[in-house]
């Protein structure tokens, strides 16, 4: 059916019956996705395997009712594992050594995640949608790419069935160390779940992809694993080289999933680690979830647009009612709600129909999962972490212009060096610096200089000194509110314009047609881009 003829898809319970088949079928192949990679997330996060699968069940029939997001699936994050690992390290995650403990640090998590949610209900209640505006994009690409060479960091050893330990830098020291202790057996799945994941994005053929690449990891990794007998306890010799084998190489939930509910405990929530981590799973997975919304807002093929708030809000309520059973922090999903689009999903139950897949298989076939080698889920979230680091991210960022590599590298070493919140303020201010030299006045990164005047059908909004991520949120809500048909945003006495700004008013234009009407940006003949990209930094000559 064609877009641009047909009747908009709406998500009432009328778009439910007329878009049934469309939606049901795209939920389940985004299940077959989401399922491998739930329990992939939830093991790296230092949580039980099943929580993810609790988060993506609340988080995907929540969200259709709650949410006017249409094509977004909700449900745990790659982006997030750091966060939650780094959650219930510190309040005494062992890794198996003494359960007792974990299980204490994992419902002390829970009770951080059920207030990070509150505060994300908070956000939405009060509108702050507009939140994902204020980071630079260099940082918020910086804080990804840096989460992914984490990612990396943690999963390559299990990948090759090595044990690892460190800071983030010694473990990435360490990799080629790893290759060398591996585990011959385990490193045979875990090496050909990567080769798949990898080279699946090359196969032309739509119909060799009927199958999405990581159920068709499962349905290679699973029969190898149970072939090398990597469940029982033995070990083998290789070259000289015992290796050992056993149950804790593979995924392991339990028969009942209702015996897996596990409750908050919040004691921890106003501790210092707990506050701590409260912010950061707030904030950055707010970030996070707006910019996967905003991001799939520009390529639903009926251009419906979400309501950041209202989406915030039924994130925020996913959250604190996952966080209450035992599951991990939400976001809108990226890459699973690319899938949902590829599928051909037309409204938000897509995204119950994943969650109710999700809750039927691991209700009825529970040992199904408990057959899955950790290495073949490692595999996956290596795979994710190279998305996120790729080098066409260093590339891109170098293309908008050098400046704008530096801030994007110096949060990666910040984030890798110290911490997720550290590591964003090192971007920021590496950001602010760069924009001092670039000829910002130092008063005007805290106090925009904006003046309006209308003349008929146009307004014309004056910046002055500069405009920049600092005060671009201030500058777009003058623009958003403005009702003329036309309006011109006038920035020849702004002495320097940063790249996040020229991105924002670029996704503002693009609005702005969509509703007739006509924003433009005047004033830049005199400054000279800091790159030939289109969207790159503008600096005033002379």
């Amino acid at each position: 059916m064609n877009p641009e003829t047909s009747d908009v898809p709406v998500g009432t319970l009328q778009g439910l019956k007329r878009n049934f088949g469309a939606d049901a079928l795209s939920g389940f192949l985004v299940f077959l996705i989401a399922l491998p990679l739930c329990l992939a997330i939830s093991l790296a996060c230092g949580y039980p395997a099943i929580a993810g699968v609790f988060t993506a069940i609340i988080g995907g029939i929540l969200s259709a009712f709650l949410s006017n997001s249409e094509l977004t699936i909700k449900g745990p994050a790659a982006g997030l594992i750091v966060v939650a690992l780094g959650c219930v390290t510190e309040f005494g995650f062992t890794g198996g050594a003494d359960p007792a403990a974990d299980l204490h640090a994992y419902r002390l998590a829970l009770g951080v995640g059920v207030a990070a949610g509150a505060i994300q209900i908070l956000f939405g209640v009060f509108r702050l949608g507009v939140l994902g505006e204020f980071f630079p994009t260099a940082v918020v690409h910086g804080l990804l790419a840096s989460i992914g060479f984490l990612v990396m960091s943690t999963q390559i050893p299990i990948a090759l069935g090595v044990q690892a330990s460190g800071t983030p830098l010694e473990r990435i020291a360490a990799i080629p160390s790893y290759f060398v202790e591996m585990n011959p057996a385990i490193a045979v799945i875990g090496g050909l779940s990567l080769v798949i994941m990898f080279g699946f994005p090359f196969i032309r053929n739509p119909r060799l992809k009927i199958v999405p690449a990581p159920m068709l990891v499962l349905l290679i990794a699973v029969p190898l694993g149970m072939y090398f007998g990597i469940g029982i306890e033995q070990v083998y010799a290789f070259r000289g080289h015992d290796h050992a084998l056993g149950p804790h190489y593979l995924v392991d939930v339990p028969s009942n999933m209702f015996t897996a509910l596990t409750f908050p405990d919040f004691s921890g929530v106003l501790t210092s680690v707990g506050i701590k981590y409260i912010v950061m799973f707030s904030l950055i997975g707010s970030v996070e979830s707006l910019l996967s919304a905003k991001a799939i807002d520009q390529i639903d093929p009926w251009r419906r647009k979400t309501d950041f708030d209202k989406d915030l809000l039924a994130v925020g309520i996913g959250n604190t009612a996952a966080a209450f059973i035992g599951g991990l922090p939400m976001i809108s999903e990226i890459v699973r709600s690319k899938a949902n689009i590829d599928n051909g999903a037309r409204t938000r139950f897509a995204n119950m129909f994943h969650g109710i897949f999700l809750l039927a298989f691991v209700a009825l076939v529970p040992a199904l999962i408990n057959q899955i080698p950790l290495a073949a889920l490692a595999a996956m979230l290596v795979f994710t972490g190279f998305r996120l680091a790729s080098p066409h991210e260093f590339i891109h960022m170098y293309k908008v212009g050098p400046e704008q590599l530096i801030v994007f590298s110096s949060t990666i070493l910040g984030v890798l060096a110290t911490d997720l919140l550290v590591g964003i303020g090192i971007g920021i201010g590496v950001k602010a610096v760069m924009n001092v030299i670039n000829g910002t006045p130092i008063l005007s990164l805290f106090r925009p200089s904006i003046a309006s005047e209308r003349s008929g059908e146009e307004t014309t909004i004056q910046v002055d000194q500069s405009a920049v991520f600092s005060t671009w949120i201030a500058l777009r809500k003058r623009i958003v509110q403005e009702s003329s048909p036309r309006v011109v945003v006038d920035m020849s006495a702004a002495r320097f314009v940063d790249h996040t700004v020229m991105s924002g008013l670029s996704y503002l234009q693009t609005e702005f047609g969509e509703n007739d009407r006509e924003l433009v940006v005047a004033g830049l003949e005199g400054h000279r881009a800091l790159s030939e990209h289109r969207l790159a930094a503008r600096r005033k000559s002379g």
